[in-house]
């Protein structure tokens, strides 16, 4: 068997594909914390309830609609975004000349509701989500033994991260989304509906969060837990790779999510802390995190 560091070459990939997987849903949550902060300068505490909720959803629709994985890939971001774009509209939207302390408890206080509510439902314990047959199975790959779903999961966020940074970084209405955060007076000025662009912003926000908890879902079952698991450790990519930065959001991910595989590999008692202390490193060192910009 060949070993790499006295490790297997075996369970050092095995762990590389879990940090992957990890870094996935790292990076797809950090992206929509950053899109709400950057955009709006407002922390959406709630971003787990709404990752959690994404999977409920999911669920929901496959128990009582006989709605499958593929339609509820679309459907329940959407729904979820949409719910989100009502928050915004009609709550939010109150908050945004207060103090941003006052968002950030409103927030809060939604998740806490969020939760709550799912808990009282269905308990702590998870509920079960099939694997969709076409991504049934695995695929040796010699050095390693692939599952196909886990595969999937690495691939589609990728895909949809790379197209969420297209859409804001290289797109008219992205520009008219930065332009928005900067003076809005002046781009409502040019006829831009700002408000609408606002809801869009935290709607798009929510619905990539509620897109990783569908496919969370086959993974990790369906718990009102799964999002209060995760949202503080998405917080910490968030701030390591510079609140607000969408590239930052989605290479730490990654990037994090692989350093978490690989120490559970060479230092697994460390492996629950190591995002933390890389965190505090990169504070100490740039305090604007990997990817900000220094005010």
């Amino acid at each position: 068997m060949t070993m790499i560091f006295g490790i297997p070459l075996q369970a050092l990939f095995g762990q590389l594909l879990i940090g992957l997987i990890n870094g996935s849903f790292y990076a797809l949550l950090s992206l929509g914390l950053a899109i709400i902060f950057g955009l709006l300068r407002m922390i959406n505490f709630a971003h787990g309830a709404q990752y959690m909720l994404g999977a409920f959803v999911a669920y929901l629709l496959l128990t009582f609609a006989g709605i499958g994985y593929w339609p509820a890939l679309i459907l329940a971001p959407l729904i979820v975004g949409g719910v989100g774009a009502v928050v915004e509209r009609f709550f939010l939207r109150q908050l945004y000349d207060l103090d941003p302390l006052y968002g950030l408890l409103f927030t809060f206080g939604l998740a806490l509701t969020i939760e709550g509510t799912f808990r009282y439902f269905y308990g702590s314990s998870g509920q079960p989500y099939a694997t969709p047959p076409a991504l049934a199975g695995g695929a040796n790959l010699g050095f390693m033994f692939l599952p196909i779903y886990r595969g999937w999961v690495v691939v589609v966020s990728l895909i949809v991260c790379l197209a969420t940074w297209v859409l804001i970084e290289k797109t008219k209405l992205g520009s008219y989304l930065r332009a928005a955060t900067e003076n809005s007076t002046l781009v409502q000025a040019f006829g831009v509906n700002v408000p609408v662009l606002l809801t869009f912003t935290y709607g798009l926000g929510v619905a990539l969060a509620a897109f990783a908890g569908v496919l969370a879902a086959p993974i990790y079952q369906v718990s009102p837990l799964m999002g209060s698991n995760i949202i503080i450790v998405v917080f910490a990519v968030v701030v390591v790779g510079g609140m607000g930065s969408i590239m930052g959001a989605i290479v730490t991910g990654y990037m994090l999510g692989i350093a978490e595989g690989l120490t559970k590999v060479f230092y697994p008692e460390a492996s629950n802390i190591v995002i933390f202390v890389i965190m505090a490193i990169v504070l100490l060192i740039r305090p604007a995190g990997l990817f900000g910009r220094d005010a």
